[in-house]
C-alpha cells in the first residue's frame, strides 16, 4: 500500500469518527422528564467563570423564591375562596330555614282562623242547626289548602290505578273494567307535584260486568 493510499484510509476513518461524534452531540439522550441530565449541566458550566455561575445560581434561587411566594399566595387565596363558599352555603341554608318558618307561620295563621270558626260553631246551642256553619268552615279550609297549592287526588271510577298516587285497599265486585278503580274511599292530596297523601281506593275485579242477570235488569 502506498503512502497516499494510507493517508486516504486514515482520512476516511477520521471522517467516520467525526460523523459519529456529531450524531451523538446532535441527538443527546435526555431523560423522560425533558430536563437536561446532571452531566450535561456540569459540562455546560465547566468552562464558565465562577462569577457567572454564581450569578446564574443566584438568579435561579430568586426565581424559586418567587415561585414559592406565588404558590403560597395561590394557596391562601384558595383557602379564602373555600371559606367564603362555606359561609355562603350557611347563609343560604339559614335563609331557606327562615323562609320555611315564615311559610309555616302563615299557614298556621290561616288554619287558626278555620279553627276559630269551628269553635264558634260548636259553641252554638245544641238544638241549633250548625250544618251551615260547618259547611262554611269546610269551604274556608279548602280555600286555605288551595292557596297553598294543595290539590286533591280524587280518581274517577274506571281510572287506571297509579301506585304512586293510589293506595289499593281491596278488590270488589264492580261493573268497571278489571283492575281499574271501582270507588274512592278517601281522597289524597298533592302539592307542587309531590304526593302528600295517596288516595285510598277499591279496585274492580270485573266480575259484575260479566253477570247476565245484571244486564237483563237494565
Amino acid at each position: 500500500m502506498s503512502d497516499e493510499d494510507g493517508d486516504a484510509v486514515e482520512t476516511t476513518a477520521a471522517a467516520d469518527d467525526s460523523s459519529a461524534v456529531s450524531r451523538d452531540v446532535e441527538e443527546p439522550n435526555e431523560p423522560s422528564g425533558g430536563d437536561p441530565p446532571i452531566e450535561e449541566i456540569a459540562a455546560r458550566i465547566e468552562g464558565e467563570p465562577s462569577a457567572s455561575v454564581a450569578e446564574e445560581i443566584a438568579t435561579l434561587r430568586e426565581e424559586v423564591a418567587t415561585l414559592r411566594t406565588d404558590r403560597d399566595d395561590l394557596e391562601a387565596r384558595l383557602k379564602r375562596k373555600q371559606a367564603e363558599f362555606q359561609n355562603y352555603k350557611k347563609r343560604q341554608e339559614k335563609r331557606r330555614e327562615r323562609e320555611k318558618a315564615r311559610a309555616t307561620e302563615a299557614l298556621v295563621e290561616d288554619l287558626l282562623e278555620v279553627r276559630d270558626n269551628l269553635s264558634r260553631a260548636l259553641e252554638q246551642d245544641e238544638s241549633a242547626d250548625i250544618r251551615d256553619g260547618v259547611e262554611a268552615t269546610f269551604r274556608g279550609l279548602d280555600e286555605v289548602l288551595d292557596g297553598e297549592g294543595v290539590e286533591p287526588i280524587e280518581p274517577e271510577p274506571g281510572t287506571e290505578t297509579d301506585p304512586n298516587r293510589h293506595e289499593v285497599l281491596l278488590r270488589v265486585e264492580s261493573r268497571e273494567p278489571e283492575g281499574t278503580i271501582a270507588d274512592l274511599h278517601r281522597p289524597g292530596y298533592e302539592m307542587a307535584g309531590k304526593v302528600l297523601r295517596t288516595a285510598q281506593v277499591t279496585v274492580s275485579d270485573g266480575s259484575a260486568g260479566d253477570n247476565p242477570q245484571d244486564e237483563s235488569d237494565e
